[in-house]
C-alpha cells in the first residue's frame, strides 16, 4: 500500500535557483519581442515618448481583452506607467532587430532621439507611438498593476488591435539572441 506521508521527497523550504541557473533555464524558452510606449504629456512642452523592448508580454484573456506586461522596478518605463495609464505595445517583425536591441541598451541615448530616428505614427487612443511595419499594434489602458520580485506586472485594457503587416515573421528572443523563424 502507498503511503504519501513515509514516500513523500522533502523540499527544503529555503532552495532557490541562482540567477545565471534562472537565466540560462528559462533562456530555452523563445519570446516574442514587442516594443512598448507611452506618451508621457507632462514631459516637458510637448511632452516625451518612452519606450522599452520587453519579451516578457502576452494575453491574459479574450473576455475582456487583457494583456500583460512585465516591466522592471524602478525603470522609466515603470515610473511613467505610474502616472500615465494608457499605453501601447508594437509587436516587432523580423527585420525590426535594431529597434529591439536599441530600446534595451541600458544607458541609452534618450528616448527623443530614438523615436525621432523611428517611422511611427501615433495611437488614436493611447497618443503612445505605434512602430510603422510592426506585425500588430495594440492600444492599452491599466487596469491593475502587481508588484512581482524585481518587476511590476502591468495589466492593460485592449482598447484597439490592429494587424499591420502580416507577411512578415516575427522577432523572437532565445538563448539571448534576437531571431526569426524561417
Amino acid at each position: 500500500m502507498y503511503d504519501a506521508a513515509t514516500t513523500a521527497t522533502t523540499v527544503p523550504t529555503t532552495t532557490e535557483a541562482s540567477p545565471e541557473e534562472f537565466r540560462a533555464a528559462l533562456g530555452q524558452l523563445a519570446s516574442g519581442v514587442v516594443l512598448v510606449t507611452a506618451h508621457d504629456a507632462d514631459e516637458g512642452p510637448r511632452g516625451e515618448d518612452v519606450g522599452m523592448t520587453a519579451t516578457a508580454f502576452l494575453s491574459v484573456s479574450l473576455e475582456p481583452p487583457l494583456v500583460m506586461v512585465s516591466v522592471r522596478e524602478d525603470s522609466r518605463m515603470e515610473e511613467v506607467l505610474t502616472r500615465v495609464d494608457r499605453w501601447a505595445v508594437s509587436v516587432l517583425s523580423a527585420d525590426q532587430r535594431t529597434t529591439a536591441a536599441r530600446f534595451a541598451m541600458k544607458g541609452r541615448v534618450s528616448d527623443r532621439l530614438l523615436f525621432a530616428e523611428l517611422p511611427h505614427r501615433r495611437g488614436a487612443l493611447t497618443g503612445a507611438p505605434l512602430v510603422e511595419g510592426a506585425l500588430a499594434t495594440v492600444e492599452c489602458r491599466t487596469v491593475d498593476r502587481i508588484p512581482a520580485g524585481d518587476h511590476v506586472l502591468v495589466i492593460g485594457h485592449v482598447l484597439e488591435a490592429h494587424v499591420g503587416a502580416p507577411a512578415g515573421g516575427p522577432l523572437v528572443y532565445f538563448r539571448g539572441q534576437y531571431r526569426h523563424l524561417g
